[in-house]
């Protein structure tokens, strides 16, 4: 039988590699020993253990009760006997037995070790439990242990006694693992099982594509940038929206990185998913805008009651937004949490609906085409008061007037008729060269080309001056496939987001 000091330093070795403290291994000896004592004596025995690891010894005092009459012999003992030891004993009086190792049985032992091994799996439990209950979301690294029907089994850097897996459904089904391979993940959920807590690891879930941000963007890390929202089709495409607390931070920027090589990283990781990155927006017609993205949307239209978008995109841009299979449309649709269906302009009038495709701009009201008199920048007040007596009271009213017609009317002078006339020429000549001229350039003009990016996505700055509708990363181009396998629209060529 080993001695106290053997024990002692097995138990030490035990505790090392557990990483259990002081405290922890003076409890797992005393429910070791406390269990030997109890298979050899009996289960209400009681002892005191000391331990003095300075010395290396395990001193072990089995504790009975002197009484009249035993009625428990794991811990009582009779007064007769105990004066065998002293005479001096009397009922109630406790008498102290020194244990040595030596008398434990084989069973004893074995009893003592199953405790002890026992109740260091609690604590592993316990400290995986705590551990990892509060970091779902969190990254976490290490090595391809077991392949097994599919799942992979992994060992964690730092916690090798977990139990983490990643199952089949979560796993990106492009890549392909072998043993030994290292690997990150991101923990979904943490399971119980009757062996104890499971670690639950995802390479498929949107979660996966947030932690691998946060690892490349200091500024999700300090809470500036966040990732509210993600939709994701695993080896396919992302895509995340983002918002920035801070007014001056521009949270695609952020996110892109100098080059593209923030967003690049995380491309690498995900094998050359592509990711669309796109700016957060409490308003969900403005966030699907922005959501089917790299599509220009012309307009849309929502049903908060039902939660629909009905976007309106020009012919060229249909099928973008669409995407290959419907993807773009069902990731935005995902994304913003709301139904989105897609409408072409030819067959949004077709469809006959009330609603103008292209809102008027501000200022640009029936109200303001037909101005009253009075609202005329240049005209006096008396002038408006004599044409106002003599029934002309609106731009429309007067338009059509010569200078005898003004000369009619009293109270206007040659000149104020003057004046009238230049004012009348003005506002005519400006409506008549606000229409053609534009159609023109708008003609003359043609679309930009979308310039190649080869390292990642790039922000644009928006008309309204926030950051751009979308980006791209990892596929060179604005979107590459878009020409030749993209989809046809069916039927009228709506399309319903999933």
């Amino acid at each position: 039988m080993a001695g106290s000091l053997e024990i002692l330093t097995a138990i030490r070795e035990l505790t090392n590699t557990k990483q259990l403290d002081k405290t922890e291994l003076h409890g797992l000896l005393f429910d070791g020993i406390t269990a030997a004592l109890a298979k050899k004596h009996g289960p209400t025995v009681q002892a005191e253990v000391d331990i003095d690891e300075d010395k290396g010894t395990i001193r072990i005092v089995r504790l009975r009760t002197v009484v009249a009459e035993v009625t428990d012999a794991a811990r009582e003992v009779s007064l007769e006997e105990a004066r065998f030891e002293d005479p001096e004993f009397q009922v109630g009086d406790v008498l102290e037995d020194p244990v040595d190792f030596a008398e434990f049985g084989r069973m004893a032992v074995l009893a003592a070790k199953q405790r002890i091994i026992q109740r260091v799996r609690e604590g592993e439990r316990t400290k995986i439990r705590d551990e990892f209950t509060s970091r779902v979301g969190d990254l976490l690294s290490g090595e391809v242990q077991q392949i097994e029907r599919g799942k992979l089994v992994i060992m964690l850097n730092k916690f090798r006694e977990a139990e983490a897996v990643i199952p089949y459904r979560e796993q990106n089904h492009r890549e392909h693992f072998h043993q030994g391979d290292p690997l990150r993940a991101v923990l979904k959920r943490v399971e119980e099982t009757p062996k104890g807590p499971r670690l639950m690891l995802s390479r498929g879930d949107p979660m996966f594509v947030k932690a691998l941000f946060k690892l490349e963007v200091p500024e999700i890390q300090q809470g500036i940038v966040e990732i509210r929202a993600a939709a994701r089709e695993v080896g396919n495409r992302t895509k995340i929206a983002v918002f920035s607390r801070d007014d001056s931070v521009d949270p695609v920027g952020a996110c892109v990185g100098l080059k593209g090589s923030r967003v690049q990283a995380v491309v690498n990781e995900l094998g050359g998913e592509r990711i669309d990155i796109v700016p957060w927006s409490a308003d969900p017609e403005r966030f699907a805008k922005l959501a089917l993205a790299p599509a220009r949307v012309a307009r849309v239209f929502s049903d908060a009651a039902t939660k629909t978008i009905q976007a309106v995109v020009d012919e060229d841009q249909l099928s973008l937004a669409i995407g290959r299979n419907g993807q773009n449309v069902r990731l935005a649709s995902e994304l913003t949490e709301w139904k989105i269906e897609l409408y072409s302009s030819r067959e949004w009038m077709e469809r006959g609906s009330e609603q103008q495709i292209f809102a008027p701009l501000p200022g640009e009201g029936e109200e303001n085409v037909n101005p009253r008199l009075s609202e005329i920048e240049g005209l006096e007040p008396a002038t408006v008061a004599v044409l106002e007596e003599a029934g002309y009271r609106t731009l429309d009213d007067i338009i059509d007037l010569e200078r005898e017609d003004f000369l009619r009317l009293a109270g206007i002078a040659p000149g104020e008729a003057d004046r009238l006339m230049t004012i009348i020429d003005e506002l005519t000549t400006e409506e008549g060269s606000g229409d053609e001229p534009s159609d023109a350039a708008a003609a003359e003009i043609p679309e930009a080309p979308a310039e190649p990016d080869d390292t990642a996505a790039s922000g644009t700055v928006g008309s309204d001056g926030g950051a751009g509708d979308a980006t791209n990363a990892g596929d060179g181009t604005a979107n590459p496939d878009v020409a030749g396998d993209e989809p046809k629209s069916t039927g009228k060529g709506k399309k319903k987001g999933e």
